[in-house]
């Protein structure tokens, strides 16, 4: 196959912008804001005090961590890749919020050090998965262990609090004032996934996100660094992570090396949930976002009928399975009743032709894998 061919066969490969705008809150991200819709309501009719301005006050300031850090998480996972880390370098950049103002450094300057601090985390994680070639997935597991051990090696069992009270009521306040239900911090997140969906959506470093996703083989031949592309991919992660971690100081009024414990887990839920295929070049970062609000919704809800955090873990986790095995079944099921259907009809001199049909099925499933 000549270099032409190839990246003709990308080009088509990869959707275009007027294909994606349509494809937003289309399909699986409509099924999903509908799922949100009935959670919603099925929660608000079961769980008492559900619908109150606190109660969703509090779940905004519950989510919002969530579903910032699976803005670049929704583009890493879309590539193929997966970053485990994100929980544990959020710790450990609130730890350094809390190390560097006990030394008398203002709080500004402590977020940005935070955020530059996550963001060389992410570029160790973004080498080692795109220089060194080895699994994301073992990779980030590690130095998940890595920066979780720095985190709490740097306090122990301390903890860092007494934060200006001033930045404090900034990550909590309220947009529309007092015994209103939306944060401020709704706010900051509006304008992250503006740029987010315009960064993937709307340009060609999006276009490349989607076609090393979809093959990497053929990415390459279209000029794709996939590389470079990677590697700021996992950056921007950690840099996420580094901004989170001082809001989570902030928040709390506390800087420990325990912070942010499983936040990986309802930040991968959240993107799987929301359409995004865990074996990359598919999904959108609304349907994402709307995972996520799937996601906080159940928490909120739970935590309000005094279930245990365990146990809410749980069903977190059994909910990311049944995203990542549901749909692959489903796939399994369509493909095995084409089949089926295809046999059935197939007799005498047609036979050969239903077979072929069969094989170039099977192999364009594979291509899609």
């Amino acid at each position: 196959m000549s270099v032409a061919t190839s990246s003709e066969a990308t080009r088509v490969a990869i959707p275009t912008r007027v294909q994606r705008a349509r494809r937003l809150l289309s399909g699986r991200e409509a099924g999903v804001a509908a799922l949100a819709v009935v959670v919603w309501i099925v929660v608000a009719i079961v769980v008492k005090g559900f619908t109150t301005a606190t109660t969703a006050y509090y779940m905004g300031l519950d989510l919002f961590p969530i579903i910032m850090l699976a803005l670049p998480m929704t583009m890493i996972i879309i590539t193929g890749e997966v970053d485990l880390s994100i929980g544990s370098m959020t710790g450990l950049a609130s730890v350094v919020v809390g190390i560097l103002y006990s030394w008398g450094v203002s709080i500004p300057i402590a977020v940005v050090v935070a955020i530059v601090v996550g963001a060389l985390g992410g570029f160790i994680n973004g080498m080692l998965v795109a220089r060194v070639g080895l699994a994301s997935l073992a990779v980030t597991i590690g130095t998940m262990a890595l920066y979780r051990g720095m985190a709490v090696g740097a306090l122990g069992t301390e903890a860092i609090t007494s934060f200006p009270n001033e930045y404090r009521q900034f990550v909590t306040g309220r947009l529309f004032g007092p015994g209103t239900a939306v944060p401020t911090m709704v706010l900051i997140f509006v304008i992250a996934a503006v740029l987010f969906i315009a960064w993937l959506h709307y340009t060609s470093f999006g276009r490349g996100v989607y076609a090393v996703g979809m093959s990497p083989k053929a990415a390459a031949f279209a000029g794709v660094e996939s590389l470079r592309l990677k590697l700021i991919l996992f950056m921007s992660s950690g840099a996420m992570a580094g901004l989170m971690g001082a809001y989570w100081a902030l928040r709390y009024n506390s800087a420990r090396g325990d912070n942010a414990t499983g936040l990986e887990l309802m930040v991968v839920a959240g993107a799987l949930v929301g359409g995004v295929s865990f074996f990359g070049g598919s999904g959108s970062l609304v349907g994402a976002c709307i995972g996520c609000i799937v996601i906080g919704l159940l928490r909120s809800s739970l935590r309000l009928g005094d279930v245990p955090e365990d146990a809410i873990n749980v069903a977190v986790g059994l909910l990311l399975i049944v995203t990542v095995v549901g749909p692959r079944a489903m796939e399994l099921l369509k493909l095995k009743t084409a089949e089926l259907r295809l046999r059935r009809s197939g007799t005498g001199r047609n036979r050969a032709t239903n077979e072929d049909a069969i094989s170039n099925h099977q192999n364009q499933r594979k291509v899609t894998e």
